[in-house]
């Protein structure tokens, strides 16, 4: 197996990394401190072709692979975790997939401003009360003509009230369970479609997460992604894909922490010699270094997979646990070897801890991952 990045996959990187320096990072302790969102930012990233990165050119999309997606996800987090988590969710929970389900005419209304960047998309599956069972949600679908009229609540929506396109989970049949889930594609200004306020939260202030109210809100019928009943499938697969980039973040954060760490030991001294020189901060530095590296091929690995075609499922939670973990273990590690002055807001590393934690949570907790890793082992070695 190459683990290389082809000449293409690193121009690209370079390319992303470049944006991400100079536009995104020196703003990323202000967005961080004002929780604003960087609506620049957006533009900017749609002007370099990255919210369809992965969409074919036919539909407005860059058509690259899901490598340049980790790797993307990856530099912009380096710079701006919140930067990195507002790409994600608009291109991997809500644009790929309309892409992979969804009709011509779907495509050609609500794909092509995906993928331009003129519109900005989000994806609602959690609920107040159901949080990793996504299978026990309680909006409801009900047919009304040609529509269809959604009750409920949706919480913890990244891009909240600031996108443009929602792909909904509802219950269209409670007594068929998860079987029973429909996706719907909704518009924001749908009448009955209200916002509730933003959520204060620990990390990631810069983007955008709120809960989403529907009250008798009417939906066309040709608003349906799919067929009626597979909106659970759609979700489980959707997140499939999410998870790597997600595992993307937590490397692009850990870097972060990781290079700070080594410019602040090659300059502070401590016993009259620069803390570098210390075994314990060389070790700290070089764990870090090591599980970075492990994260990345984990990506690799599910990426690759996922290009070629065949099943991921298993590598993409394994990518997304052991990244996420590490970011968490090594961010706390980073402020550990800035002591004092790690603990202020003076030095990013307390940022990049707060902003590690999501990685945890997200798209799947730890645990759930650590679930559809054992799921597919048992089932793979049972007899």
């Amino acid at each position: 197996m190459d683990i290389k990045l082809n000449e293409d996959q690193e121009m690209f990187r370079k390319m992303v990394a470049d944006l991400a320096s100079k536009e995104f990072a020196e703003k990323a302790k202000e967005i961080d401190k004002t929780h604003r969102f960087p609506t620049e930012n957006v533009k900017l990233m749609a002007e370099c072709g990255l919210m369809g990165l992965t969409i074919p050119e036919k539909w407005g999309g860059a058509e690259m692979d899901y490598i340049c997606y980790a790797l993307a996800v990856e530099e912009l987090s380096k710079a701006c975790a919140s930067t990195g988590t507002i790409f994600s969710a608009h291109l991997s929970l809500c644009a790929v997939p309309i892409y992979k389900y969804g009709n011509e005419e779907q495509h050609e209304k609500f794909l092509k401003p995906l993928a331009t960047g003129e519109k900005l998309g989000a994806f609602a599956l959690s609920e107040p009360g159901n949080g990793s069972d996504a299978a026990a949600m309680r909006t409801s679908a009900v047919e009304d003509g040609d529509f269809y009229l959604l009750n409920g609540s949706k919480a913890w929506i990244t891009n909240g009230e600031v996108a443009d396109t929602y792909l909904v989970l509802a219950q269209t049949d409670y007594e068929a369970k998860h079987k029973g889930v429909t996706a719907f594609i909704v518009e924001k200004g749908t009448e009955g479609m209200s916002f509730g306020k933003p959520e204060d939260k620990l990390g990631i202030r810069a983007s955008s997460t709120t809960q989403i109210h529907f009250d008798d809100c009417k939906v066309h019928k040709a608003n349906i992604l799919g067929n009626i009943g597979d909106g659970f499938k759609i979700a489980m697969a959707t997140l499939d894909g999410g998870r790597i980039g997600m595992a993307g973040q937590a490397v692009g954060v850990t870097r972060a922490a990781f290079e700070d760490s080594i410019r602040y030991a090659q300059e502070r001294e401590a016993f009259g010699t620069k803390i570098s020189n210390f075994q314990a901060i060389q070790f700290k530095i070089s764990d870090m270094a090591t599980d970075i590296d492990a994260a990345k091929l984990l990506i690799y690995r599910a990426a690759s997979a996922h290009d070629r075609g065949e099943k991921f499922s298993r590598f993409a939670a394994q990518a997304k646990l052991f990244a996420s973990e590490m970011a968490m273990k090594h961010t706390i590690q980073a402020i550990q070897i800035h002591g004092g002055y790690g603990y202020t807001t003076e030095y990013n590393v307390e940022r990049y801890m707060r902003d590690a934690k999501i990685t945890e949570i997200y798209e799947g907790t730890s645990e759930i991952q650590r679930i559809v890793i054992a799921k597919d082992l048992l089932k793979e070695y049972g007899i």
